[in-house]
């Protein structure tokens, strides 16, 4: 059975939907100025397929998102069941090997998949990704170090690796 529950967060209300104790959607509102069609597209899940409120149900994962945004919490602990083909799939199981604090290309990716060809549709299943945040698809950036490609927009993307940057860094830059 589904359910869903809505949870306050740094960048706007947060949509979680669980289906049998798996997470398999977080979603969000669009950006307030959308810049591409992916950006425009509506994050959050659809009304009719989120299920009733049950905030106990997720509370775990409401829980671990309050900690990230704390600064608490590197890695999320959860049962996750994201919906997607195979190739979406394999795609997202890298996106959680991406370590906290760090950023991949499209073309890293790819070569990691075996083939540097599949770049672009690297991007086209990054923004796909059904669970947000959890599955830290704002950690894939362009080959030149660019922000590109968040559907939740790149102000977010920004806010994100942001947060997850490692103090050290930050403290070089005063320098």
């Amino acid at each position: 059975m589904r359910v869903h529950t809505v949870m306050a967060s740094p960048l706007g209300d947060l949509t979680l939907v669980a289906e049998d104790g798996a997470l398999v959607a977080v979603g969000m509102e669009p950006p307030t100025t959308p810049r591409s069609r992916s950006e425009a597209r509506l994050r959050e899940p659809d009304l009719d397929r989120r299920g009733p409120r049950d905030d106990a149900a997720l509370a775990p994962a409401s829980a671990q998102l309050e900690e990230y945004f704390a600064g608490e919490r590197t890695q999320f602990q959860l049962e996750l069941a994201p919906l997607g083909d195979a190739f979406h799939q394999q795609v997202w199981q890298l996106l959680t090997q991406i370590p906290y604090g760090e950023t991949r290309s499209y073309g890293d990716l790819a070569r990691q998949l075996g083939d540097v060809r599949l770049s672009q549709a690297v991007g086209a299943a990054n923004g796909r990704n059904p669970i947000a945040i959890v599955i830290p698809c704002h950690r894939v950036i362009g080959s030149d170090g660019s922000l590109v490609g968040y559907a939740g927009g790149l102000e977010r993307k920004r806010f994100l690796l942001a947060l997850e940057e490692p103090d050290a860094t930050e403290a070089l830059r005063l320098f």
